[in-house]
């Protein structure tokens, strides 16, 4: 089963231009949509997810025609959008219960099965009885992609899942959701060049609502080979190197910057060649777009 995306646009009623023309085939596994914050990808995936139509444009998956019927869509889809909401003072397992139920998981000893097997398979069963409003950011990501996973869909959408998350909820969020690709199409949105890196086997950088480039992270690096220059500086140089040369990305490095610079050939004296890797591609992608 594919998720095929056709010529699909979307501008706002204030004008603002938040699609361009998207077209993207998506298979079974780990696929990345890479880009800054505004370029776009909320409002793809919630046009995915059927909560607001697309001006132009067609989405399918399968044989289903997702916005044409939606609620065949909404069957098989799993949805861990960037805020996720919860109830106070209210469990984990009755929760997930209650969702379960709102899923059309009718039987009782069925959901009751689903809902253990979940909370097992996201390292919360544990912690089964405490409210969700008490748990972690990590914690309750978990929970989001448990709920996500009920009814067994065959796309999951999560959206930003590990802003703000610290390292070592950040490789358990990882693991989890390597293991749920391995079954199904899963869309990860984010802005973190490393969540891409680790996880999917092909991605798309956007920004300004177009797909800037399309391809694996293994061979994006290919796209900019021998383009990628580094020189330190001073930080007070830096406005005079941001004008005079394409610098794609800074840090600090021993009290000095470090600056990427993309160009063609040696944009000047003391820039050395580097082996370009995804961050480089993602920062080039949208520094000359």
């Amino acid at each position: 089963m594919e998720l095929t995306i056709t010529n699909v646009s979307k501008t706002y009623s204030n004008g603002l231009k938040a699609l361009h023309d998207i077209n993207l085939t998506i298979g079974k596994g780990m696929f990345g949509l890479l880009g800054p914050n505004g370029a776009g990808k909320s409002t793809l995936m919630r046009t995915i997810a059927t909560l607001q139509d697309p001006d132009t444009g067609s989405i399918t998956l399968g044989a289903i025609d997702v916005l044409n019927d939606k609620t065949a869509l909404r069957k098989v889809l799993g949805y861990l959008p960037q805020d996720f909401g919860f109830y106070p003072n209210v469990s984990a397992i009755d929760l997930l219960t209650h969702f379960a139920v709102l899923k059309g998981i009718s039987n009782k000893n069925e959901r009751k099965e689903i809902v253990a097997a979940l909370l097992q398979q996201t390292n919360l069963y544990e912690a089964r009885k405490r409210n969700v409003s008490d748990y972690s950011g990590g914690m309750r990501q978990r929970f989001g992609i448990a709920q996500a996973l009920l009814g067994a869909p065959k796309l999951i959408i999560v959206d930003e899942p590990t802003a703000g998350l610290d390292p070592t909820e950040r490789n358990r969020f990882h693991n989890l959701l390597s293991e749920i690709g391995e079954q199904v199409i899963v869309i990860l949105s984010t802005h973190i060049v490393e969540d891409v890196k680790s996880l999917c086997h092909r991605m798309v950088v956007m920004n300004k609502g177009t797909i800037l480039f399309e391809g694996s992270p293994q061979t994006a690096a290919a796209s900019v080979a021998g383009k990628i220059w580094r020189r330190t500086i001073e930080r007070n140089e830096f406005d005079d190197y941001r004008k005079n040369y394409t610098i794609i990305s800074s840090k600090s490095h021993e009290g000095k910057l470090a600056v990427h610079a993309w160009a063609e050939e040696q944009p000047g004296e003391g820039f050395m060649p580097v082996e370009a890797d995804l961050e480089d591609v993602y920062f080039a992608t949208i520094t000359k777009n």
